[in-house]
């Protein structure tokens, strides 16, 4: 089993045992495209595919490798019900939207499905049943909820009377034509057309700043200037501290790939109605089946990434005889304030830049639709979908009160992660592979000492909006607790809106 890591993180997905897509050289730089895609996730490929197929002359920007992100860390579900329920989207929106949101599902799906049939895509495609469970007489009454709402709304459900896992369960429902894939066979298959037609990819290019002038977009990179008249950030959050940056809360999410013993693989794809709640499904990585169960997820930078994967593991040894956990991963997305993506222009007033956020745990979906959506804004085709998803939305009611807990917590840490930390012990007392924020000489420093012995220390002040980072031991990172912002242990950005490295600090020799 291959283990090569090309993602933003240590750990490994089994998507990445196809290794890298190829992309071929980069030439031309100098040209104006039409449009410059930053991040070359599903949302950045599909999008760039849609603009070029239409005639368009288009470039991708990417910080790492296709798939760095978080396409290449998901559980790859494809579904036609979200983690904002049916119920939450009638109540906080209107039934109408509801019913929109159920069509971005099915209309997603057969996007992809286009796509595969399309260029022959061999990326393990399969429809199945999703099962949703509930274990309580609350999640009874919710789910009755949940069923009436979904099938109000237009989708393929109904009472059922099992749950695909070996969980018990009191209630669960039905979802018909739901679908998963292999995700990065996927995008390299995306890739390849795209680059077939023209369509450039410029992997290891960090942007680090926009310009506009006369009706362009000049983005700088560590690589080249791109100029542009169109700028799409498939980045969860775009650079700097913009308004997106108070509307979407970071959270990490955690993945176990088991063989078992038994062969009861299951069948579908099930998810529970705990709080996190727990996923699963099953796929074949080269001749061998493996039970992929998620969940544990929490706010990035906030609790113990080794403890999410000890309890995610503690959870699945309950139900299943285990042989062997040969994947574990943890992968970020964003949680909009309101329930839904931000999909569209960044600013009513600047129609020449487009952003697509918040997909919560849905990014096959909605990463997939953003590349419909923002490809029929830049070419003028009216979008059924553009109004609902619009980033210039506003609605009071439905986020304030996510909006006031989330950056409650934004205020709250920059006020006690300068002033009401402990004294921490000295750096001589890290173990290998082991980071924390200590006080050393009266300043704060992000301290890490590898296996070999060799201490790096930073500033553990976040460069995007000035917030101190935590150690995530289990992805050997630097993660920003307030916006997502995450820096590998030399302090080179990994992800998110951050635009700018941790300062390296100098330690005295002895």
């Amino acid at each position: 089993m291959k283990k090569n890591v090309f993602r933003d993180s240590v750990t490994a997905s089994p998507w990445q045992t196809i290794g890298k897509p190829e992309v071929g050289t980069a030439t031309n730089l100098t040209e104006i495209f039409d449009t410059v895609i930053i991040g070359a996730g599903i949302t950045g490929i599909t999008t760039a595919l849609m603009l070029q197929q239409a005639g368009q002359k288009c470039i991708v920007l990417e910080a790492g490798n296709v798939g760095y992100g978080t396409t290449g860390g998901t559980t790859a579900h494809l579904n036609t019900f979200f983690d904002t329920t049916y119920p939450q989207i009638e109540s906080d929106f209107s039934k109408e939207a509801a019913k929109l949101v159920a069509q971005t599902g099915k209309d997603a799906i057969a996007i992809i499905k286009g796509y595969i049939d399309r260029y022959q895509a061999d990326c393990d495609f399969e429809y199945k049943d999703g099962y949703l469970y509930s274990e309580n007489e609350r999640e009874t009454k919710e789910l009755k909820e949940i069923l009436e709402s979904s099938a109000e709304a237009g989708v393929e459900v109904e009472e059922a009377s099992e749950n695909g896992v070996k969980v018990p369960f009191e209630s669960v429902i039905r979802f018909g034509n739901q679908a998963q894939f292999h995700p990065m066979k996927y995008l390299s298959t995306l890739v390849k057309a795209f680059t077939d037609m023209g369509g450039i990819v410029l992997e290891n290019a960090f942007v680090t700043d926009r310009k506009s002038k006369d009706g362009l977009s000049e983005v700088i990179t560590d690589k080249a200037q791109i100029k542009g008249r169109n700028v799409v950030y498939a980045t969860h959050l775009p650079p700097g501290i913009t308004a997106f940056s108070l509307r979407c809360a970071p959270y990490r999410s955690y993945v176990i790939g088991a063989r078992l013993k038994n062969e009861q693989y299951p069948h579908g794809l099930t998810y529970d109605m705990q709080e996190p709640y727990h996923y699963f499904r099953t796929h074949e990585i080269e001749g061998q089946k493996y039970l992929i169960v998620g969940g544990e997820d929490h706010k990035t930078g906030h609790d113990n990434p080794e403890e999410a994967f000890a309890n995610l593991e503690s959870y699945l040894r309950q139900y299943y005889e285990v042989e062997s956990i040969d994947y574990r991963w943890s992968s970020q997305y964003y949680v909009p304030v309101d329930g839904l993506p931000y999909i569209g222009p960044m600013a009513a007033a600047d129609e020449q830049v487009y952003i697509a956020t918040g997909f919560n745990g849905n990014g096959m979906i909605f990463g997939t639709i953003s590349g419909k959506i923002i490809s029929d804004q830049i070419l003028g085709i009216e979008n059924p979908y553009s109004q609902l998803y619009s980033p210039s939305r506003l609605k009071p009611i439905a986020g304030f009160s996510e909006f006031v807990k989330e950056n409650a917590d934004v205020a709250w840490r920059f006020v006690a992660d300068r002033f009401g930390t402990e004294e921490l012990k000295a750096v001589a007392d890290l173990k290998p592979g082991e980071g924390k924020v200590v006080e050393f000489d009266g300043d704060r420093l992000a301290v890490y000492k590898d296996a070999g012995g060799k201490v790096t220390a930073l500033s553990p002040v976040c460069t995007h909006a000035g917030c101190i980072v935590n150690f995530n031991a289990a992805e050997q990172s630097w993660d920003c607790p307030c916006h997502g912002g995450r820096f590998d242990t030399s302090g080179k950005v990994l992800c998110g809106p951050p635009q700018k490295d941790l300062e390296q600090i100098a330690l005295p020799q002895k």
